[in-house]
């Protein structure tokens, strides 16, 4: 799959425990309750979430990626079947060098392994089929579980972003995350095409 095939479709990528693929309209509902809660990530949508919002990130994800400005994901857990979690990753200038990407994972897949799994996917995907050079999380500084992932994942925390971010009114300090495609050496993963 070449560089500009992931654009008129998202490949499904496979680990162990994983699957990921594009999100489509029947996660419709699998989505609202994985995007209601009070931590999830917000790629955008603001709060209550509903299903025609869901409905409509579905489809703006759908037209990011045939633009080429984005790519999202559904982490779906082998053992369940369903969807528990989702990521995305977001150019942040025109030659998708340097990204931004965004994940949140559902409680009760949280601490088994599946967040790291995916991820490695994601940033292989990323540094190896999209061409991106740097990628970089924003983290609410509170958020000791994803600060930690990124740390065990080998990203540098560059600074904090004071009163960054605002949820219900109020404004919060977030942690900038950054992991270079030179610093991906142990996280590497197949993200090819596989023939059965």
């Amino acid at each position: 799959m070449g560089v500009a095939d992931w654009r008129a479709e998202l490949p499904i990528l496979t680990a162990r425990t994983v699957t990921l693929r594009e999100p489509v309209q029947q996660d419709l509902g699998a989505l609202v309750d994985l995007l209601s809660i009070g931590d999830a990530s917000r790629f955008g949508l603001e709060y209550p979430v509903t299903d025609l919002a869901v409905s409509e990130f579905i489809e703006r994800a759908q037209r990011a990626r045939a633009a080429g400005q984005a790519f999202t994901y559904v982490i779906v857990s082998g053992s369940t079947r369903a969807p528990a979690g989702l990521v995305q990753v977001r150019q942040l200038d025109p030659a998708f060098e340097a990204a931004e990407w965004e994940a949140t994972l559902a409680p009760s897949a949280r601490g088994t392994g599946i967040f790291l799994e995916a991820v490695r996917l994601v940033g292989s995907f990323a540094f190896g089929t999209v061409g991106a050079h740097r990628l970089e999380a924003r983290v609410l500084l509170q958020n000791g579980r994803a600060n930690g992932a990124l740390r065990k994942l080998g990203a540098v925390q560059e600074g904090v972003l004071r009163r960054a971010v605002r949820r219900g009114g109020e404004y919060f300090d977030q942690v900038l995350w950054s992991v270079l495609k030179e610093d991906w050496s142990d996280h590497w993963v197949s993200t090819a095409p596989r023939v059965h």
